[in-house]
């Protein structure tokens, strides 16, 4: 590959150590160009890294044409910039070039000029501006690219990669007695030394570290603060030292060059910042046996796990500060392990080699993406259902819908419309739509090539006949609009009015292509529709193919959430529904006896948090009188929901999903019907015992729990989740034959 990159030239911090480590590593495989605009340390110490570096002062107009000229006799394949100056400057020759043109994001970009007014409302602007303009973003943390993401960049053109570093460390030119006598602090038995390098200037926030390092001393008289950075704010944060902090014991020690010497000195690396991306001082200390005190910010959180390797508190919370920086000078032990394992992460995870490897995978997606976009008129798939309403097994749908479709086609553009549009973004990195703004769907669905409708039970008026219209109109507006239908591993019915059966009979034929339902009670409604000559075959529910989450995950879930693992449960998922308030007595019954008679916790688990905690409460209430038990809301994750369904001895469910994730799991479970779903789920797995909310009386409830006991010493549960992932697969495949 051939690159060109470009920064301004004056840039410090974790964006010169990024470009230049990373650059450093791509120019010993990668034929790479830095190209930077003002000339002085940044520029040599890129050339002293045998980065090949072309400075072009000037001006922008001189820039932009020496520039373009230069990359079309080159034949440079991608460009890559990094700054507001870069930015603007690639956006200029992006029309000019057709080339594919990147930028990563190392920080917040709104507060890159906080505290100069005048050059956020000019540089500032001018950058908001031309990173609308880049074909793909890259953010150097997650949280850098959710940013993004809740800010209108399209999720199927960023990327994320971490700032990373150096392992094979030469020993550091100055120990750590000498370093610090150099600074003036003479070394001690029993002391403490924390440190930050970073720029002093309104978003490192200084003043807040100084003042818990003011109250630390006072508690612990041998702690010392050395401060490596220059700014705009250094002589005032040099005035508060003074003022709060005993003589001798803050030292500003200005631009540090011997960053090892530097942490190899430090006891705790320190981060005070209000925003972040990834900072690169962090894996940096980390590498030389730094244990870690940072605020929650940014991508921080990605490396230091709170009260495993590292501790974390809120920005400007000085008490929580101190409290932490007293415990670790107090403690050396601790520092040690926390130093130990945030050590071992960072070289797992934040080496120079796993960016760089990282990079080039990048590098080669958007060359893949960009060629593929010219060459396609429309491409990619527009999924529409019941999304971003809370619902934890419609997010499931969704989340393993988009792994299936990624695993046959990376490359393959997602977009969604949600009730949720940012949170859907956020959850499953797809391009995502509000599902009431049908001239930006219009818009979209020119651009693809395969319309999905579903899953889930969209083709139903139970709720409302308004919902069976606007999915109807959906599919209508996707097949016009050039692209393949199919009504994707959903469930049909109940259908009730005789105008609404009509209706949906005459548009499913018409204009839906295939057909994939997730019980064979969904394939009968279809044919009472009358709908004919549209192929339709009978697979799985997607929430089947769903990953469980690591038991760690689980493990921290649970102890959050007061569930206590080492004794069994029984999770019972209710919902409020017609006929559900007679029955609370009954569920509470049937949980204490659960209880007493096998010795199972009941756990009611809120898979629709926002419609389900009430009546869950409820039953609890009504429980706790006889039983211990416990409340908990479905997480939004749907690899941890499974997960925590795994865990459970027996699942009696009334929401569907609840029944999909147990039979996934090979978990004994029994319904509660209140819509023919349940039971069309229930007849199609061929395991359980259902009944209809309306027989729902403690008895029959207590002999399902029987049953399920029973049931666990009974083969049938595994087979069950087998035959069930193999159907749902087909969905895939079904799905991208039509556009093959």
């Amino acid at each position: 590959m051939k690159i060109i990159h470009m920064i301004s030239g004056g840039d410090v911090g974790g964006a010169k150590t990024h470009v230049h480590t990373l650059l450093a590593g791509l120019s010993k495989t990668e034929e790479v160009l830095l190209v930077c605009f003002t000339n002085g340390p940044f520029v040599e110490e890129a050339k002293a890294l045998g980065i090949p570096t072309l400075v072009i002062p000037g001006s922008l107009r001189k820039a932009v044409s020496k520039l373009e000229t230069m990359i079309r006799e080159e034949g440079f394949e991608l460009i890559h910039c990094h700054g507001s100056k870069a930015n603007l400057v690639g956006s200029l020759l992006r029309p000019k070039l057709g080339l594919p043109t990147v930028t990563t994001i190392h920080s917040d970009y709104r507060k890159d000029y906080m505290g100069r007014p005048f050059a956020a409302m000019t540089y500032g602007q001018i950058n908001r501006h031309a990173l609308r303009k880049m074909d793909y973003w890259i953010g150097v943390s997650d949280i850098t690219v959710d940013m993004l993401h809740e800010r209108g960049f399209d999720p199927n053109r960023t990327f994320v990669i971490f700032n990373g570093v150096p392992f094979d460390l030469p020993a550091p030119k100055l120990d750590r007695e000498a370093y610090l006598r150099s600074l003036g602090i003479e070394p001690e038995p029993g002391m403490t030394v924390f440190g930050i390098a970073a720029r002093i200037n309104p978003v490192k926030d200084m003043a807040t570290l100084i003042r818990g390092f003011a109250k630390t001393v006072q508690v612990c008289p041998k702690a010392r603060l050395i401060i490596a950075g220059d700014g705009e704010l250094r002589q005032q944060m040099e005035a508060l030292a003074r003022e709060l902090c005993p003589a001798g014991t803050v030292v500003f020690a200005g631009w540090v060059q011997d960053t090892h010497s530097f942490y190899s000195a430090l006891d705790v690396n320190m981060l005070t910042s209000l925003s972040e991306g990834f900072p690169y001082a962090l894996p940096e200390g980390a590498s030389r046996h730094c244990a870690t005190i940072a605020t929650r910010v940014g991508g921080v959180p990605s490396l230091v796990d709170h009260e495993v390797n590292g501790l974390l508190f809120q920005p400007k919370d000085v008490d929580t500060l101190a409290e932490y920086m007293i415990r670790l000078a107090k403690d050396h032990d601790l520092i040690r392990t926390y130093a130990d394992r945030i050590y071992e992460k960072t070289r797992e995870k934040f080496s120079v080699d796993a960016t760089v490897a990282r990079q080039k995978e990048i590098y080669a997606t958007i060359l893949r993406r960009f060629a593929r976009q010219k060459s396609r008129k429309k491409d990619g798939i527009m999924i529409c259902g019941a999304y971003g309403k809370g619902n934890s097994g419609d997010e499931a749908i969704l989340g393993s819908i988009v792994s299936q479709l990624r695993a046959k086609d990376p490359d393959v553009p997602i977009y969604v419309t949600s009730r949720s549009p940012k949170q859907t973004a956020h959850d499953v990195r797809v391009g995502s739509v509000y599902t009431f703004r049908p001239g930006k769907i219009r818009r979209l669905l020119k651009k693809t090539a395969l319309y999905l409708s579903g899953g889930g039970s969209l083709i139903q008026d139970a709720t409302s006949s308004r919902s069976l219209w606007y999915y109807l109109n959906s599919i209508r507006s996707a097949k016009r609009a050039g692209n393949k239908v199919m009504m994707f591993s959903c469930g049909i019915g109940p259908v009730h009015w005789k105008h609404n059966r009509k209706r949906a009979a005459k548009t499913i034929q018409k204009y839906v292509d295939t057909i994939t339902l997730r019980d064979q009670a969904s394939l009968d409604e279809l044919k009472t529709m009358q709908v004919q000559n549209v192929p339709a075959r009978v697979t799985a529910d997607m929430a089947f193919l769903i990953e469980p989450a690591p038991e760690s995950t689980v493990n921290r879930f649970c102890a959050e959430n007061g569930l206590d693992s080492s004794c069994p449960w029984l999770i019972i998922a209710p919902r409020p529904w017609e006929g559900t308030k007679q029955h609370l007595d009954d569920l509470a019954q049937a949980a204490v006896y659960a209880s007493k008679t096998y010795g199972l916790t009941p756990v009611f688990l809120a898979m629709e948090p926002g419609k389900d905690n009430q009546v869950c409460r409820e039953v609890a209430e009504l429980t706790r009188k006889e039983a211990a038990c416990v409340v908990v809301e479905a997480p939004k994750d749907a690899a941890l929901a499974v997960a925590l369904i795994q865990r459970a001895a027996c699942v009696l469910g009334m929401r569907l999903h609840s029944l999909i994730f147990a039979a996934a799991a090979g978990v004994p479970f029994c319904g509660i019907a209140y819509d023919p779903k349940i039971t069309g789920f229930m007849d199609y797995a061929g395991q359980g015992m259902c009944c209809d909310i309306s027989e729902a009386q403690a008895d029959t409830l207590c002999h399902m729990i029987d049953y399920m006991t029973q049931a666990q010493s009974r083969g049938g549960y595994d087979d069950c989740a087998a035959r069930l992932r193999a159907k749902a697969r087909e969905n895939t495949e079904i799905a991208f034959s039509l556009i093959s």
